[in-house]
């Protein structure tokens, strides 16, 4: 691939990033979702495929976890946080994504 290529293709990717919709989450407690663990506080999440971009909204920290996207059926009211407490630590299992019916299935 030459450079060209290579820059067209970040562009467009950076695109379809920028043009997410993007959903707000508050973590009362530190919490993992997947491999990364997340300081309490504010977040901004975007979705897309298999990715979920978590960014703190106080420090401007990003992150990014693998998810697994499901239509519920149904259209959640506010976004929701479910977590198991796994050694002594949460762990983010999934998310409701207030506004959608889209649910995220988070692994370890």
């Amino acid at each position: 691939m030459t450079t060209k290529s290579l820059l067209l293709i970040g562009t467009l990717a950076l695109a379809s990033i920028a043009s997410a919709k993007t959903y707000d989450l508050t973590l009362s407690a530190p919490a993992n979702a997947g491999s990364v663990q997340m300081a309490a506080g504010a977040y901004s999440i975007k979705v897309l495929g298999g990715f979920a971009f978590f960014t703190n909204v106080d420090t401007g920290k990003k992150f990014i976890a693998a998810v697994k996207s499901e239509d519920s059926g149904k259209k959640f009211a506010t976004t929701a946080v479910d977590t198991n407490s796994k050694g002594g630590e949460d762990q983010i299992t999934a998310i409701e994504l207030g506004g959608s019916s889209t649910k995220l299935e988070l692994g370890e």
